[in-house]
């Protein structure tokens, strides 16, 4: 059986039609840069985000870039995000001309420890109370923002991090190009937010592979910052407010207006995919529990760390939300921890299943952050969950059978091993 880690062609032939009627429509107008379909678009993610405004711009990459630009994050500023995430989250803190400063990750979600983070701003930074900025101390670096990433499809755990960041001043922008409708229940007032509306910007990803994915890439910047809003929508243009008259430098970040109408027709399927995401996700767990591997330790399965607090229904009817069932994974990725995990894989891409490592070396032991002077087991849980995860297939066209065969594999692979 041939089981790749995920088929774009499965779910293309289910929208074939709508998707052709869409883009036909763009390319009657010949309108193919920003334009009524980017509006669209906009608006409806807006709403889906539980935002005010909504900026389409060229990729997930250029979201981030253009977020922290909005801010005015550049040359001698700190930025402060997790080391175990895609490279971008890191990239367009040094692209702006910032440093990041990481702190390690929690080992159940993956994400930004809020310990983790406390223990850095109380041990390596001081509050400079006469320019009234959170200052790092080796360096005297001012620090500007925290970067909090929500990965494979699950907030981090906002509420501490936004303490945080509020205490000290800092901008909070939500790296949410994994988390496309992931809930976040927070203790505020029993409130469920959706990822890119708890901070002051957040930033998306449409390439393909994503739970809400383009025909090439894409990206929106969320915010219910009016201000924001219309800075960024000056950045993507290269910071043009009226033709020809330039504010500011900005970039070429604009979103294609037939990417737009290919997200405005998978939007509607969003809701629909995510739960087959789930159902996968809940079998994938009791296959495991039934095969022993989890009872064993031989593999971990991934934790939805906000389900149980999802559960429980909110103080207060909200507003202006489509879909009213929140959930806190939409499995971007289904992650697992793995004995022997490189090896694993290995054999299971001989048996068919593909399989990818997300991520295989932490930020900080990447080549081009030598500089920053970190040293290999300064972030402990990031450089663990690098040596023993692997993503599963999990798409939302995936059988029953096929589940099954992906776990009575990975069964098997460890009887194999005990029997040696």
């Amino acid at each position: 059986m041939k089981i790749p880690l995920l088929d774009l062609k499965a779910q293309y032939r289910a929208i074939r039609e709508e998707i052709q009627r869409a883009t036909e429509e763009v390319f009657e107008s010949q309108q193919f840069i920003l334009g009524p379909k980017v509006e669209a678009l906009e608006k409806a993610l807006a709403e889906y985000c539980q935002c005010r405004y909504a900026v389409g711009v060229s990729s997930g990459t250029d979201a981030l870039l253009a977020a922290l630009m909005s801010a005015g994050i550049g040359p001698g500023h700190g930025v402060i995000t997790a080391p175990f995430t895609f490279f971008a989250s890191a990239g367009s803190i040094v692209r702006v001309g910032a440093r990041p400063f990481f702190v390690d990750i929690d080992s159940l979600s993956y994400t930004m420890s809020p310990q983790a983070l406390e223990s850095f701003v109380e041990d390596d930074c001081r509050f400079d109370t006469a320019a009234s900025m959170l200052v790092h101390r080796r360096t005297g670096i001012p620090l500007r923002a925290i970067i909090p990433v929500h990965l494979y499809g699950q907030c981090a755990h906002m509420d501490p991090i936004v303490t945080v960041a509020r205490r000290y001043g800092l901008l909070v922008i939500e790296d949410a190009a994994q988390a496309i409708g992931a809930g976040y229940p927070s203790l505020a007032g029993g409130k469920v937010s959706r990822a890119g509306s708890m901070g002051d910007l957040g930033g998306f990803s449409f390439y393909p592979s994503k739970n809400l994915g383009g025909v090439g890439d894409g990206g929106m910047v969320t915010t219910s910052d009016e201000t924001l809003a219309r800075k960024l929508r000056m950045l993507r243009v290269h910071g043009e407010n009226t033709r020809y008259q330039h504010q500011f430098v900005g970039g070429n970040f604009r979103l294609d207006a037939l990417q737009a109408a290919v997200l405005l027709v998978k939007l509607k399927h969003l809701d629909s995919w995510t739960a087959r995401r789930r159902d996968h996700a809940a079998s994938y767990d009791s296959l495991f529990r039934q095969s022993g591997l989890t009872g064993k330790g031989l593999v971990s399965t991934p934790q939805p760390v906000w389900d149980d607090r999802l559960s429980q229904p909110a103080s207060k009817p909200q507003a202006g939300i489509r879909n009213p069932h929140f959930h806190s994974h939409i499995y971007n990725q289904y992650v697992i921890r793995a004995q022997q995990r490189d090896a694993l894989r290995t054999y299971l891409a001989e048996q068919g299943i593909g399989t990818e490592i997300y991520y295989p070396l932490p930020l900080h032991q990447q080549e081009c952050f030598r500089d920053l002077g970190y040293r290999p087991g300064g972030f402990p849980e990031s450089e663990r969950a690098a040596a023993e995860t692997l993503a599963l297939p999990v798409y939302p066209e995936l059988e029953k059978i096929q589940l099954e065969y992906v776990v009575n594999t990975i069964a098997d692979f460890y009887g194999r091993r005990s029997h040696r």
